[in-house]
């Protein structure tokens, strides 16, 4: 017996951009349930923000952007970040009648005859004409190695799995990474831990001034140019900078924010530098970012020489079926915004050029 359900196009994943595509293909007459289907693999409405830590308030967010078609208005800025968010795309799901299945998680997608792509998950199989790939990069944490990094007799984790600055009391605590992540958990560690040491590989580049349209513009331009090339795309932050705020300057000023070069390998008591540093350590807490998720794509073969997809525009350049929102240039809460809208008028073309076969 055939299961396999038939739809116009698939959304993977219900965070920002997510439920931006799925807006705008309710705008332009895709009916839910009907001609889309939106699959999440988190448990609750909020994409990954409801993973967020409790600590990260709304009020320490940087550059949040409305979803379109509803503001988020009057939201209290001590309130967690995960709780004010997860409301808010609750909220949105429910006033747009997207009908997101979760929690469903995506095993493959692979060709199927007929010009249809086959999306396999755990509550099923889905036939598509055009796919929104929106799955982020939460569930795909990056973990350098270093020499003896299986020795450490202390605790690691990573920024995914960070739980607030509370249990790090009285303990020694090296901070891995040069991004916001990094310096957020050594500002907030800093009064209930031992000790702290902040490393990361290069210098980290401090931003000050405004941010304004053309710096973000010639950011965007940065990351884009690598997908188009088919690299592994780099966080439109990474390219940015640091903001040079009040925390942050403070942060300096106190020592807290006293960068040291990478350590050269760990040890059972800590982290070894050549020349003999030794510094001992309790926790190691790697604020290294994170990479797309994108294995589910795998047998679709879209990886270009270079190791990423290949962009043009939001679709994969190997296929215009294949659109990928929330990855590279559009990882922004307002880019995420753009290629929802963007990867949806081009679907709409693809789909009005080539007809459905009978």
């Amino acid at each position: 017996m055939n299961n396999t359900r038939e739809v116009e196009v698939v959304v993977i994943g219900a965070g920002q951009a997510g439920l931006a595509a799925a807006y705008h293909l309710r705008r332009s007459g895709f009916e839910p349930g009907r001609h889309f289907v939106v699959l999440d693999h988190s448990p609750a409405p909020g994409g990954a923000w409801q993973f967020r830590w409790p600590s990260l308030t709304y009020g320490k967010v940087h550059g949040m952007h409305a979803l379109p078609g509803m503001e988020l208005r009057d939201a209290a800025l001590e309130r967690p970040s995960a709780e004010v968010i997860s409301e808010y795309f609750d909220r949105y799901e429910r006033t747009f009648d997207l009908r997101v299945r979760r929690p469903v998680d995506v095993r493959t997608v692979r060709e199927e005859s007929g010009g249809r792509l086959l999306v396999e998950t755990s509550d099923g199989v889905w036939s598509t004409r055009a796919l929104i790939n929106a799955t982020g990069t939460w569930n795909r944490p990056f973990w350098p190695r270093y020499p003896g990094q299986e020795t450490f007799r202390g605790r690691q984790l990573h920024t995914a799995q960070y739980p607030g600055p509370e249990e790090f009391a009285g303990q020694r605590v090296v901070v891995v990474g040069g991004g916001a992540s990094a310096t957020q958990h050594l500002l907030e560690i800093t009064s209930y831990a031992a000790a702290t040491t902040w490393v990361t590989r290069r210098p980290p580049v401090f931003r000050e001034g405004p941010f304004d349209e053309d710096a973000g513009r010639a950011a965007v331009a940065l990351v884009e140019e690598r997908v188009r090339q088919g690299l592994p795309p780099r966080s439109v932050v990474s390219v940015t900078g640091l903001p040079f705020n009040d925390a942050i300057r403070q942060g300096i000023e106190d020592g807290v924010l006293d960068r040291q070069p990478m350590f050269d390998r760990i040890t059972p008591m800590g982290v070894d530098w050549e020349g003999g540093r030794h510094i001992d350590a309790d926790v190691i807490l790697w604020a290294t970012g994170f990479r797309a998720a994108i294995g589910h794509l795998a047998p679709l073969r879209l990886r270009s020489p270079g190791g990423g997809i290949r962009m043009e525009g939001t679709h994969a350049a190997a296929d215009p079926r294949i659109h990928l929102v929330g990855y590279g240039p559009s990882a922004s809460t307002i880019g995420a915004n753009r290629a929802g809208r963007a990867a949806v008028r081009d679907i709409r073309r693809l789909l009005e050029r080539e007809p459905a076969a009978a």
